[in-house]
């Protein structure tokens, strides 16, 4: 059952990232985190690193904190 599990969660960030094709990497890399995805899981469906991942997540929550300020 894990298995269908991964296999499912794997198409859904297919289609995810199919519907963001145009979108920028930290714009994809957003939406991966909202979802619920880790950054490691993250760095790879994106072919990065995760440190990449950490620091776009990092400075889109400072540049958050700050318009809500």
């Amino acid at each position: 059952m894990e298995v269908i599990n991964e296999r499912s969660e794997r198409l859904l960030v297919l289609l995810l990232l199919q519907n963001l094709k145009s979108a920028s990497q930290k714009e994809k890399i957003i939406q991966l985190n909202i979802a619920g995805f880790s950054n490691i899981e993250i760095a790879e469906f994106l072919q990065t690193a995760p440190a990449t991942v950490a620091k776009e997540i990092s400075l889109s929550k400072k540049t958050t904190g700050s318009k809500r300020k």
